[in-house]
């Protein structure tokens, strides 16, 4: 497979994997710092993860064999592109194809999204890419002269202050791009806007629904891990290790039993506090509406797919169940919404805490 291409998938999977991790935090920042969160800024931020995985891969991969590498040399000759330039110019072939001029051209291209996810995600300007984008271009030198802080005996890439130059214009020319795109799709809101409360929508309460299912995976994932390298490396139980169970028992545990204590703490779950929602009314009494807002939500789901067969194919009525209250109702209460309790949005004068 082709260097690049490696690289570029490297990167996907390695910004795919960090949004992932970060999907929940994510969603109940933006909820803070802007009150909401639109598919457009969500692409834009992805984007941005891959991005960053990106610069590193297409930088400093692949990694040298320590048996055949060979310790490069260093430019300091921050005028050095010019002769390059004029090189490119004097010998024959188009001068757009030339090996120095195609390295000039992507040195700047590939900073020029630096440039503009700072202005459209962050709201800063022309200055702050010029330094951030020269701060980025010499961590990333430095990484190299270094042999990635030591780890290889010497450095493995040429060491250039023309590629910090061309680098820093990058960002530079990204943050002057990106003023094309309108400004209140730019940056961050008004403090005060994030406190405005917002329609509360079948897709907002189908965020939250998915974030308490990313989140709960993740816990019991994390948890379940925790476990088998205990069992590994403390116990020494290679059976255990391959049952498995005890990791799947110990991640459910505490995974739905965090759930359950997030809810009796706050009335909501995790992902309701995410998007900034909470349920209003009904007509149970508030020491039972929250037992019954655990059991109706993903830890109920999560427990019955755990069941054994046959009684784990509940799990599937239970989903189809959850569909129909997301879609019968234009706050999309779902199954927790079942005894009458309504979705509202947390900033709402007349939202009551149960």
């Amino acid at each position: 497979m082709d260097e690049q291409v490696r690289n570029g998938i490297l990167a996907i999977l390695a910004g795919g994997f960090a949004g992932f991790l970060l999907f929940v935090p994510f969603v109940a920042v933006s909820y803070r710092r802007r009150g909401r969160l639109t598919a457009g800024r969500a692409v834009l931020w992805a984007l941005a993860l891959v991005y960053f995985w990106a610069i590193w891969t297409y930088t400093l991969l692949p990694l040298p064999d320590p048996d055949t590498m060979r310790c490069a040399g260093v430019n300091l000759d921050i005028w050095a592109f010019i002769d390059d330039v004029r090189g490119a110019a004097r010998r024959p072939g188009p001068f757009v194809t030339d090996p120095a001029i195609l390295q000039l051209v992507l040195n700047v291209l590939l900073f020029v999204p630096l440039g503009f996810f700072l202005r459209v995600l962050g709201g800063r300007g022309i200055l702050v890419a010029l330094l951030v984008g020269l701060g980025t271009s010499a961590f990333v030198e430095t990484t190299q002269v270094t042999g990635v802080w030591g780890i290889h005996p010497c450095a493995y890439r040429v060491f250039d202050v023309d590629d910090m130059l061309t680098n820093t214009l990058g960002a530079v020319a990204g943050s002057l791009f990106a003023l094309v795109v309108p400004s209140r799709l730019r940056g961050v809101e008004r403090a005060a806007d994030a406190d405005v409360p917002r329609p509360v929508t079948r897709r907002r309460r189908a965020l939250g629904m998915l974030c308490d299912a990313v989140g709960l995976g993740l816990v019991i994932s994390a948890v379940g891990i925790v476990v088998q390298l205990w069992l590994q490396f403390v116990v020494g139980d290679r059976e255990a290790v391959l049952d498995s169970t005890p990791a799947t028992v110990s991640g459910l545990v505490v995974g739905t039993g965090l759930w359950l204590a997030v809810i009796l703490v706050t009335g909501r779950s995790v992902g309701d506090l995410a998007v900034r929602l909470r349920f209003s009314g009904g007509v149970l009494p508030t020491w039972l509406a929250r037992p019954v807002r655990w059991i109706t939500g993903v830890s109920g789901y999560t427990l019955l797919d755990a069941l054994p067969d046959p009684w784990s194919l509940l799990a599937l009525p239970f989903v189809v169940a959850t569909a129909v209250m997301l879609f019968a109702f234009r706050d999309g209460r779902g199954l927790p919404g079942v005894f009458g309790a309504r979705v509202v949005d947390e900033r709402e004068a007349s939202a009551r805490v149960e």
